[in-house]
C-alpha cells in the first residue's frame, strides 16, 4: 500500500524517537497526521509546529476520521485507539510495517548492527545532504546539524536507523546493508544466539550491492564470512582501512587507504575509536555509492554528534556533565574510552542498567566495563516495560564494579536518591556521565535542583 493525500494516520506512541521521525516524514509528504503520547514534550510541539494534531493519554476517540493506524513497539495491543482501529476494520500497522511504506519508492540503505547505528546514520545521512542528492533519512536520535530525526527528501535514496530488536532490521529490503558489529543483546526478540546471528547474516546476504562490514568486530566478521562485502576498519586486511589514527582532546584524526591506495584524512570533532570506526563506515557508504572522497570527510569535519550521544549537557562549579545512550558492555567501554581522551581529570560514570532481561543476561560484566571509571554508581534497572524477573537486579552490576573498583563502587538502589548521592561525590575538574537508555538522561537537571545541606 501507498500513502496519499485521501490517508490520514493516526499514531499511538507518536513521541517516541522512530515514530516521531516517520510522522515527521509524512507530514512532509502531506499526509494529514494526528497522534497520542503519555507525556508531553518538546518532540511533541514540533510536530504540532509541523502540522500534527497531537493527544496526550490513549483514549479510543482520539483515532478521529483516520484510515490507518500505527503503533510503536512500546505500545500493547489492549491499546484502546489499536482496539478501536480493529473494530472499525482500520488499517492497523506496527512501526515495521509503516516503515515498510513509507520506505518503499525509494533504494535503502539500512545501517544495522548492536550498537553504533544512530551515530552511522546520521553520518551517512549528513554526508548525503552536502552531497546535495535530496535524501531521505530516518534516525534514532536528532542529528545536531539539522535538528530533525526525519526527512522526506526526492533522491533515490533513503538512509534508515535499521533496528534489530523488533525484527526491523529484516522488513526491508536493503539497496546497501551496512553492518557495524554483531554482539548478543535482545535475545527476548532472537530467543537464542543461533537465531540472532542468522537473521544478521540475512541481512547482509540481502544487500544488492555489496554489504559494508566492520571486520574489527568478530561477530560481524564471522557471520558475513563468504557474503559480497566491502570491508572496513584497522585490520591489515580491511578493503578500507584505518591507519595513524590519533585521539586528543576534541578531535580524532585519521587517514584511510582503500585497498592500499590513501584516499586521505578525516578530522573528526567527536572523541572515541569507536567513533572513527562508525565515521569510516559513512565514508565505505560514500564509496559505493560513487560520493567523492574530499566531499564525504568535510562533511564530517562538521559532525557534532547526535542528542545522548556523548552529549555535553552542562558545565555548572567546574563539573562538565555529559549524557550518554550506551547501555551495553562494549558501548559503556567506548564511552569510557572517549570521556579519558577529554578529560584529564576524574571521570564518575553514572549507570542505570535497562531491562531486567539484558541486566540477567549481562549484569557482571557491565559493571566490570564501568571499571574503566573512577567512581561508578550503578542505581536501580529502568524496566523499559518489562515485567520483573524474580533473583535479577542491579546488584550483579554493582558487584562487578567494585570488584574493579573497590570502594570507589556505589550502590544506589533507589532511583529518588542518586542526585542527592552523586552531587555530594563531585568535585570541580570531574567529568560526571550519566550512561543507559533509560531516564537517566535526567540526572544533570535532577542534580541542579538539589539542595545544598
Amino acid at each position: 500500500m501507498l500513502f496519499d493525500g485521501s490517508d490520514k494516520v493516526h499514531i499511538v506512541g507518536i513521541g517516541g524517537s522512530g515514530m516521531s521521525a516517520l510522522a515527521t516524514i509524512l507530514l512532509q509528504r502531506k499526509i494529514p497526521v494526528s497522534g497520542s503520547d503519555l507525556r508531553d514534550s518538546v518532540v511533541l510541539d514540533r510536530l504540532r509546529a509541523g502540522g500534527a494534531t497531537v493527544y496526550i493519554g490513549h483514549r479510543s476517540e482520539q483515532v478521529g476520521d483516520a484510515s490507518v493506524v500505527a503503533y510503536s513497539s512500546a505500545i500493547a495491543k489492549t491499546n484502546p485507539e489499536i482496539l478501536f482501529a480493529k473494530e472499525h476494520g482500520l488499517k492497523v500497522l506496527s512501526r515495521a510495517e509503516l516503515l515498510k511504506v513509507v520506505v518503499s519508492q525509494q533504494k535503502a540503505i539500512l545501517i544495522g548492527g548492536t550498537h553504533g547505528k544512530t551515530t552511522t546514520t546520521s553520518m551517512v545521512s549528513l554526508i548525503l545532504l552536502n552531497a546535495e542528492v535530496d535524501p531521505s533519512y530516518l534516525v534514532g536520535g536528532e542529528l545536531n546539524e539539522v535538528g530533525a530525526s526525519g526527512r522526506s527528501g526526492g533522491g533515490e535514496y533513503f538512509v534508515v536507523e535499521a533496528d534489530e530488536s523488533d525484527g526491523t532490521f529484516l522488513t526491508l529490503r536493503p539497496y546497501l546493508s551496512v553492518l557495524t558489529n554483531v554482539e548478543v543483546d535482545h535475545l527476548e526478540h532472537f530467543g537464542s544466539v543461533e537465531r540472532l546471528r542468522d537473521d544478521f547474516r540475512s541481512f547482509v546476504t540481502a544487500s544488492t550491492l555489496p554489504a559494508v562490514v566492520c571486520v574489527d568486530d568478530e561477530g560481524a566478521r564471522s557471520i558475513s564470512d563468504g557474503v559480497s562485502r566491502l570491508t572496513y576498519g584497522t585490520r591489515d586486511d580491511s578493503d578500507l582501512r584505518i591507519r595513524n589514527l590519533a585521539l586528543a582532546p576534541h578531535i580524532t584524526t585519521f587517514e584511510l587507504f582503500l585497498r592500499g591506495r590513501r584516499l586521505g584524512q578525516i578530522d573528526l570533532p567527536v572523541p572515541g575509536v569507536h567513533n572513527a570506526l562508525n565515521a569510516t563506515a559513512a565514508i565505505a557508504v560514500s564509496v559505493a555509492l560513487g560520493i567523492d572522497f574530499d566531499l564525504a570527510a568535510q562533511s564530517l569535519s562538521r559532525y557534532l554528534g547526535v542528542a545522548r550521544r556523548f552529549q555535553l549537557k552542562r558545565v555548572t562549579d567546574g563539573v562538565r556533565f555529559v549524557d550518554d545512550y550506551a547501555h551495553l558492555p562494549t558501548e559503556i567501554r567506548a564511552t569510557l574510552q572517549s570521556a579519558r581522551q577529554v578529560s584529564p581529570n576524574r571521570v564518575v560514570a553514572v549507570f542505570q542498567p535497562h531491562r531486567y532481561s539484558r541486566t540477567k543476561l549481562l549484569g557482571v560484566e557491565l559493571g566490570e566495563a564501568l571499571g574503566a571509571a573512577d567512581i561508578a554508581v550503578v542505581t536501580g534497572i529502568y524496566g523499559a516495560g518489562e515485567d520483573p524477573i524474580p533473583g535479577v537486579s542491579a546488584e550483579s552490576v554493582f558487584e562487578g564494579a567494585r570488584a574493579i573498583l573497590g570502594d570507589r563502587a556505589i550502590f544506589v538502589p533507589r532511583r529518588s536518591e542518586l542526585a542527592k548521592t552523586v552531587k555530594k561525590l563531585l568535585a570541580p575538574g570531574d567529568l560526571c556521565l550519566s550512561l543507559g537508555a533509560g531516564d537517566v538522561s535526567l540526572l544533570e537537571s535532577e542534580i541542579a535542583l538539589v539542595e545544598d545541606d
